[in-house]
């Protein structure tokens, strides 16, 4: 492959945190040309969050990589004009704002619709339109906790966020899946007119929580949550092992039971107990079988126990916390880090997750706040005369120290 897939694809921003930000991130990722446009007092709130990655932050750096930065006040007459030119030349425009803020711009889908009828215009929000808390906030952990993953994460009467911003995240790469279903479409069928998409966290959050909520529909029990293990399938935990470290042991099926308890841990006497002879018998049983393997971890070492998985055939993994991860094995043979550009300097960056053969993914630089003003404003036909008088008015941003 010589083109990237999404090659000369344009997408317009208007974006904070990390749900749109994880969407036109992920586009940039297959080559789209994605402008941010951000205010000039500040600019996207998540680029201080912290300063750790050599003055900027974390999230920031993260998601906002491949990225042009244009800084726009679209509380002026210029600077909202100067929007709707970079739409006109834009295939996607993709939003996150507060409720109420895309209707005050005139950015609504049925604005849209006449001003840009070609346009594919993504928005994000919280709860979707229509119900009790459509006019709510939505941050992360707000839906997380609304949507019930809280709920099934951490321990009983314990309820924990898990670490990673799994709505955010989530929410963020439904709605990138959409736009290229919607490309795909209009690469088959010509151009057409403009489409509308909403994708809500709690939707995403309520999708990922489909086997809990069909579980409970159907048994009418709360799963309670179990820490590193799982109310569908037993056993599957975390032990720790003679070493001091922590072993995750898991068996998906009856077949896979019987080779962990008679080739693992050598208990033939368990896999001929009838208490353990169904995946919803052991679950029944979880205490006893937990023990009995906690037992047997605890008297052996790490590199022991995953060789002695591994011949079995089941699965098993080492308990690993960020800062090994950095230095994993699995990661540094596959070559996956790369060097990327930001203000700060050069930063190491993880490869998106798709190998596409043939396709190296650009992985441009992170951007400082208003970076592209002047080139992007230039291809509008903006020339200097006019940036000065656009930056005396206030409607784009000064220049980049």
């Amino acid at each position: 492959m010589t083109r990237a897939p999404l090659a000369g694809v344009t997408v317009v921003t208007l974006e904070q945190a990390v749900s749109a930000p994880m969407c036109t991130r992920t586009l940039a990722d297959f080559g789209a040309r994605v402008i941010k446009v951000e205010h000039p007092d500040g600019g996207d709130f998540a680029r201080h969050y912290d300063d750790v990655v050599h003055g900027q932050a974390a999230h920031f750096v993260w998601v906002n990589r491949g990225k042009e930065s244009v800084a726009l006040d679209l509380k002026t007459p210029d600077g909202l004009r100067l929007l709707h030119r970079l739409l006109d030349r834009a295939d996607v425009l993709v939003s996150n704002l507060a409720p109420g803020a895309a209707a005050r711009l005139g950015l609504t889908p049925a604005e849209l619709a006449v001003t840009h009828p070609e346009l594919i215009a993504v928005e994000i929000d919280g709860f979707g339109a229509g119900g009790p808390l459509s006019h709510k906030r939505a941050y992360d952990l707000l839906v997380q906790a609304e949507s019930g993953v809280c709920a099934v994460t951490g321990r009983a009467g314990e309820p924990a966020k898990p670490g990673p911003p799994v709505a955010d995240v989530t929410t963020g790469l439904y709605a990138a899946l959409a736009i290229m279903a919607t490309l795909c479409d209009r690469m088959r069928s010509g151009p057409g007119p403009g489409t509308s998409i909403t994708v809500s966290l709690f939707d995403a959050m309520a999708e990922l929580m489909g086997y809990h909520l069909t579980y409970t529909r159907y048994s009418g029990v709360d799963q309670q949550p179990l820490g590193m293990s799982s109310p569908a399938v037993a056993p599957y935990g975390a032990y720790r092992t003679a070493d001091d470290q922590t072993v995750v042991l898991g068996t998906t099926n009856d077949r896979e039971w019987q080779r962990l308890a008679r080739e693992v841990i050598e208990r033939p006497d368990l896999a001929e107990d009838m208490r353990f002879r169904t995946n919803a018998d052991r679950c029944g049983h979880r205490a006893e079988l937990d023990a009995a393997i906690g037992q047997w971890c605890a008297a052996t070492e790490l590199a022991e126990i995953q060789k002695a998985a591994d011949d079995a055939g089941i699965g098993n993994s080492r308990y690993n916390t960020p800062s090994e991860v950095l230095d994993h094995p699995q990661l540094a043979d596959r070559d996956r880090w790369r060097t990327v550009d930001s203000p700060g300097g050069p930063i190491t960056a993880l490869l998106p997750p798709p190998v596409i053969s043939g396709f190296d993914p650009p992985m441009g630089a992170v951007p400082g706040l208003g970076e592209h003003t002047d080139s992007v404003l230039a291809e509008l036909g903006n020339a200097e005369p006019e940036l000065t008088r656009l930056r005396e008015l206030g409607a784009i941003g000064p220049r980049p120290q």
